[in-house]
């Protein structure tokens, strides 16, 4: 095959993962780019940035997805500027894909996300998510029924997730629709997210899991040291905010067994994605009013 025909079929693009909080997102997202490069928690609200994870098939195309903050009703500065972000997201993309919780359900969240998505990007797809879960599957036909007389698909593909049960098909679909162009990315580029805010997302997910709906959401992890030393070992320091004097007893734990677990998690999980050996070291402290103070949210990002 000649270079010139090799390219005409090489597709690349922007696919945003658009929807209402906690209905899979950034576990799909992990799954299509084939490894862990967003924090992932039962919870909602867990991503806060936005997140690229690059695919990329050998000859035929190269999909760099963006995973985006979950549309919720934000009541302070933080949740303001997530929604925004997810907004921005998907005006900014070839392809934007509405990802519903199909055990859950269509709820009047993921209507507003419809809404929200349909004013917002030009080119749509519905990703019905977490089928795995769904008993008996004719549950699944109400929903596919909602979403192409309601809203206007022709289809919506049903997936997992977890088991990677339809990933591959939609793969194959998403190329079909992405123009013919070249790569934006080197083959080997995995993600956009510096290591630093990698590693402050792997130690809140831990932190999420640890502590459950005890802490919900008012918890963030800000880097305060990140050292290189001479015996080859990474020494990272980080700060945990929390909102409450009681939500930090909780992060913290009886003599200190909560912070100690969540430490080891960490960095078990961390030296796996950086790949050496590191010192991770965690303070926790109380902050009300974190997550509306403009300088707190420049450090995390989120401004």
């Amino acid at each position: 095959m000649s270079q010139a025909a090799s390219t005409a079929q090489f597709h690349s693009g922007f696919v945003t993962l658009f929807g209402w909080t906690n209905v899979g997102k950034s576990t799909l997202l992990n799954r299509l780019v084939g490894t862990r490069i967003a924090a992932v928690a039962e919870v909602a609200q867990t991503t806060r940035h936005r997140v690229v994870g690059v695919r990329s098939l050998a000859g035929r195309g190269q999909i760099a997805f963006v995973d985006t903050p979950g549309i919720h009703h934000p009541r302070h500065r933080m949740n303001r500027a997530m929604v925004e972000l997810a907004r921005l997201s998907a005006r900014q993309v070839d392809l934007a894909m509405l990802v519903v919780d199909a055990a859950r359900g269509i709820g009047p969240g993921d209507r507003e996300a419809a809404e929200i998505l349909a004013r917002e990007a030009s080119q749509r797809l519905v990703v019905l998510n977490k089928i795995d879960r769904v008993r008996p599957k004719g549950r699944l036909l109400p929903v596919m029924q909602t979403v192409a007389d309601d809203w206007g698909y022709p289809a919506a593909f049903p997936v997992s997730a977890t088991t990677g049960d339809g990933c591959d098909a939609l793969i194959d679909h998403l190329l079909e629709r992405l123009p013919v162009a070249p790569a934006p990315y080197p083959q080997d580029f995995l993600t956009d997210q510096p290591e630093r805010v990698l590693v402050a997302e792997l130690v809140r997910e831990r932190l999420i899991a640890a502590t459950r709906e005890e802490v919900p959401h008012a918890l963030a992890v800000v880097i305060e040291r990140w050292e290189q030393r001479a015996d080859g070992l990474l020494a990272i320091e980080a700060t945990v905010l929390v909102d409450k004097p009681s939500h930090k007893k909780i992060v913290v734990g009886r003599q200190g067994g909560v912070l100690k677990q969540v430490g080891t998690e960490a960095r078990a999980a961390i030296e796996g994605v950086l790949g050496r050996r590191i010192y991770l070291g965690l303070w926790v402290k109380v902050s009300t009013e974190w997550r509306d103070d403009e300088t707190t949210l420049r450090r995390l990002g989120l401004l």
